[in-house]
């Protein structure tokens, strides 16, 4: 299910995608405004990051249209959080006001 937002994302933010899905694992499932919320991205933003997070197939959309992490997308998010301790020292998500 793609919202077809603009352009579509070719070189996703790293950090970005993890905290999206830090949000999804904590919350299990939300919808697309509170996540944007959540994660301090603007709604077109994440959409974009959705369409691209689901043609990955790390989420995917209930019947309510809520946005829910697949086991795929949990452990990609635990890969990334090791390969950027490995190679950059520290996780640290843009603290947002």
């Amino acid at each position: 299910m793609t919202m077809n937002s603009g352009e579509p994302i070719s070189k996703p933010d790293l950090y970005v995608l993890a905290r999206v899905i830090k949000t999804l694992k904590e919350k299990n499932k939300m919808n697309k405004t509170a996540l944007a919320t959540a994660t301090g991205l603007s709604y077109d933003r994440l959409v974009k990051y959705l369409d691209w997070m689901a043609q990955k197939g790390f989420v995917e959309f209930d019947s309510s249209g809520d946005v829910v992490l697949t086991k795929l997308g949990a452990e990609t998010y635990d890969q990334l959080v090791k390969w950027i301790l490995q190679h950059i020292g520290k996780v640290r998500f843009q603290k947002l006001t």
